[in-house]
């Protein structure tokens, strides 16, 4: 038989499913996901890096000047 893996969003989806597998007798499995080994402030930092570069907001220096 198939299994079917779901990631559900929150709390609430999951109380739901899990609710759902029990009323139509289906055996299934929790497992915590992972966390990340990166504290929020940097993940933070990261993002906003990201997006000031897709805003421009950046400096571009070129190869052979990297290094003076």
């Amino acid at each position: 038989m198939e299994a079917i893996i779901l990631h559900p969003k929150n709390k609430t989806q999951l109380s739901i499913l899990k609710n759902l597998a029990k009323e139509m007798g289906m055996s299934f499995e929790t497992k915590k996901e992972k966390e990340s080994p990166y504290s929020a402030e940097f993940v933070a930092s990261i993002l906003q890096g990201d997006e000031d570069y897709k805003n421009g907001k950046c400096v571009k220096i070129a190869l052979e000047d990297l290094w003076k």
